[in-house]
């Protein structure tokens, strides 16, 4: 490129003094004859492109820079909602909340029973289970303690049998329990006392029964001494009767109406209305 461009520069000054030279001369015409035209400078051929230039290396892009993470900005609360010019429902009352109250049977209130399990000297031993039902409520202050048809449950706490000379039969119960729906609570009664009835009279009548038929054998026998001595006999007779005979058991049978009282405070906890 640099050398074709001297080459131009050249020829242009050659042209240049070329033409000075011949402005010295005396022109013989007066007019001056036009001058001609420069030369134009013979075309040459356009240089070839220039190479380029290799591309620089770019530069390294620099590395991110570390920024502290930030924690997560706390939610914001959702906004309460418009409130609305209609009036809000009324809440429905609550239901009143119940109330109780202890109340407490006497030591000595009335027990009116029905007695479930029959009872007989004959066969009943000490600790035979005794079942009863309450046949009117235990009713304090208006409210009902102990309903009517509650159970009691007991047993026997003494029995003896009559003598075959004297005495007379015993049976002996007392409740300790009380159960109402399912549930038994401790429910201590007065104990229950039964004797069997008395046979005196009874045996007075065998015994001088007695003695009278073995009189008459005797005077029929013996005469006055044959009475007396059949007197004897009849009478010996008649007490080996009732020595052979015992006297009566007591008998409870089943619905027998009892009648005791408690023997400490029974209490429980009822609804106040």
């Amino acid at each position: 490129m640099t050398k074709h461009l001297m080459s131009v520069v050249l020829l242009s000054t050659a042209l240049a003094t070329g033409c000075g030279g011949s402005s010295n001369e005396t022109p013989q015409n007066p007019e001056t004859p036009a001058p001609a035209p420069a030369a134009q400078p013979a075309p040459t051929e356009a240089p070839p492109p220039a190479a380029p230039a290799p591309a620089a290396p770019a530069p390294a892009a620099p590395a991110p820079r570390q920024t502290p993470r930030q924690s997560a900005a706390p939610s914001r609360p959702a906004a309460p909602p418009a409130a609305s010019n209609a009036a809000p429902a009324p809440r429905p009352a609550e239901p009143p909340k119940p109330v109780y109250r202890d109340v407490s049977a006497a030591v000595g209130t009335a027990l009116s029973l029905s007695l479930i399990t029959p009872l007989s000297t004959e066969t009943a031993k000490v600790e035979t289970p005794v079942t009863a039902r309450l046949r009117q409520p235990v009713v304090v202050d208006g409210f009902t303690v102990v309903p009517a048809g509650a159970t009691l449950h007991g047993d026997v706490t003494e029995v003896e049998r009559a003598g075959r000379v004297r005495g007379r039969s015993r049976l002996v119960i007392r409740f300790s329990e009380v159960q109402v729906n399912g549930q038994r609570d401790p429910f201590r009664s007065n104990a229950l006392t039964f004797e069997g009835e008395a046979t005196k009279g009874e045996d007075a009548t065998k015994v001088g029964g007695g003695a009278g038929i073995g009189a008459v054998i005797g005077g029929i026998v013996g005469g006055a001494s044959g009475a007396a001595k059949g007197a004897a006999i009849g009478g010996a007779a008649g007490a080996g009767t009732v020595l052979a005979t015992r006297g009566r058991d007591v008998e409870l049978a089943e619905g027998t109406e009892l009648n005791t009282s408690l023997a400490s405070p029974y209490s429980v906890r009822v609804e106040v209305k």
